[in-house]
């Protein structure tokens, strides 16, 4: 039986991204060859980069606005350093949001490059709300703040007017919602969430915001390097691209990101209901800033943690334990999550309100 995975990354993908994916590992377009063996400069796998490049664009309603889209290595991670080395100026600053873990990696890279403003944080309360009221200063060379925090199930549901560009890590929740997608500078997102398999980043950036903090910057690391370069600055992570067009024309043919979050809020609505109805749970972060990825919750009593453990494990679910810093349980719903998975983890809950 495949199992309802409920993992927070890497995570569940669309079946038919693994169909196509596994094809084209044994036979790619019918060339006789490997999508893992392809030359990345081949005719196929360069039509492969551009579509996928293009849809980016296309789906967050980007097109023809000055942007680009670029598939980068490393993951979000190395891109809390890139952010700064192209954005902060030598003796300038930068203004940073800090909602969770990932929020704070990203603080810590961009000391090493000048002065980090933290204008607000909910690290007291471990991250069970995102702060909201704070200022950013008017001189700062970016803004910088992530939408969704995956380990602690808060989402931010609104992104501040700014006149200083705006920076936002969507590795959690991208392709998931509508938003005004111009109204940010740079987004960057690892895959493994909602758009392909471990490996590959995308980061979209506004092209009038290169190249003009006055840095020397190292050739990998340069965004007007991979721009020009057109994403093939050096060998791509092919594979990992290829799944990614694959879920990217998924998500198109569901209807686009409307469509995609229709689902996605009945999914949450789904589970959020049986938490906040059922005695036995109660959730981990602030109603107002609950994530519809990520949902965190607790048992009330402990005690019934063996027994629920071996429920949700009976009915085929993976993937649900919460992360260290929270505890209880995270059941991560991205877009490939079908609702059919989510009343199966309510079924357990109800059933073990009935059993004890």
């Amino acid at each position: 039986m495949k199992k309802h995975n409920y993992s927070a990354g890497p995570c569940i993908l669309p079946q038919e991204v693994f169909e196509k994916s596994a094809q084209a590992i044994l036979d790619f377009n019918n060339s006789g060859l490997s999508i893992l063996e392809i030359s990345h400069r081949s005719k196929d796998f360069v039509a492969v980069m551009d579509e996928a490049r293009a849809l980016v664009l296309e789906l967050l309603g980007l097109e023809g606005k000055g942007y680009q889209a670029l598939f980068l290595a490393g993951g979000a991670s190395l891109e809390f350093l890139m952010v700064p080395y192209n954005l902060m100026k030598e003796g300038g600053k930068a203004a940073y949001l800090d909602s969770g873990t990932w929020a704070t990696a990203a603080i810590k890279e961009a000391k090493f490059f000048g002065e980090t403003v933290v204008v607000a944080s909910s690290k007291e309360d471990n991250y069970t709300y995102v702060p909201k009221g704070y200022e950013i200063p008017a001189d700062a060379d970016y803004f910088h703040c992530t939408s969704n925090n995956t380990i602690f199930g808060t989402q931010m549901k609104e992104f501040p007017k700014t006149n200083v560009p705006l920076v936002c890590d969507m590795s959690s929740d991208i392709f998931s919602r509508e938003l005004d997608f111009s109204q940010f500078d740079i987004i960057y997102a690892g895959a493994q969430k909602n758009m392909g398999p471990a490996g590959t980043t995308l980061v979209v950036i506004k092209e009038e915001i290169i190249g003009k903090n006055g840095r020397n910057i190292p050739s990998m690391l340069d965004y007007a390097k991979h721009v020009k370069a057109e994403s093939m600055f050096n060998t791509p992570p092919v594979f990992p691209v290829y799944a990614s067009l694959l879920t990217l024309r998924w998500i198109k043919e569901k209807g686009g990101i409307a469509a995609v979050e229709k689902l996605n809020n009945a999914k949450a609505e789904l589970l959020y209901n049986e938490i906040d109805r059922n005695p036995l749970f109660k959730g981990a972060a602030v109603t107002e800033d609950r994530s519809n990825m990520n949902v965190t919750f607790l048992l009330k009593n402990p005690e019934h943690t063996e027994t629920f453990d071996k429920m949700w494990k009976e009915a085929g679910i993976s993937g649900l334990p919460g992360h260290r810093s929270v505890g209880g349980y995270r059941a991560s719903i991205y877009n490939a999550m079908p609702i059919e998975s989510v009343q199966v983890l309510v079924d357990v809950m109800q059933a073990l309100e009935k059993a004890v």
